[in-house]
């Protein structure tokens, strides 16, 4: 077993940002699961401008990026060392002779094997994870700048 110290190329994700990621990030989507389910009340209903849908669709977005991204570090959370080594040994393409190291990055959401040579590869986390997350936090992204012009014409308006 590789002893992994401050400098050491074997690090993976650090179980203490992790463990605050995932507190963090389950709390942020419980929030706006329930501002979400508290826009389907009558009141809220009534009162409902286009400028306030685009604002929830965009938060309805942003809640499901931030569920899968923590689904993507649950992938982490539970491997320990050795099986993140017996990991990057599965996944190791042919023509890789031998890792030099292992890293974990959070942005974009991997587990980085390092090959000699400079051929890296991620394993563990499912490949779609960060794709997804991308197209669900730009379709967020474009609903709320929508909201915020609609606001900004109901401002300018009125």
């Amino acid at each position: 077993m590789i002893a992994e110290s401050a400098g050491s190329p074997w690090q993976g994700h650090d179980f203490a940002v992790l463990f605050v990621v995932l507190i963090a990030g389950a709390t942020t989507v419980l929030g706006l699961a329930l501002y979400l389910c508290s826009r389907f009340t009558r009141q809220a209903r009534r009162r409902r401008t286009s400028q306030a849908v685009w604002r929830d669709v965009s938060l309805v977005m942003a809640a499901l990026g931030i569920a899968l991204y923590l689904w993507g570090c649950l992938h982490v959370l539970f491997l320990e060392d050795q099986e993140q080594a017996e990991a990057c040994e599965r996944g190791r393409p042919e023509g890789v002779t031998a890792l030099v190291g292992r890293r974990g990055d959070f942005v974009p959401l991997r587990l980085v094997c390092e090959a000699a040579g400079g051929r890296d590869y991620s394993v563990v986390i499912p490949g779609f994870v960060n794709p997804v997350l991308a197209v669900l936090l730009s379709v967020g992204l474009v609903c709320a700048l929508v909201a915020a012009i609609l606001h900004r014409g109901r401002r300018t308006a009125s």
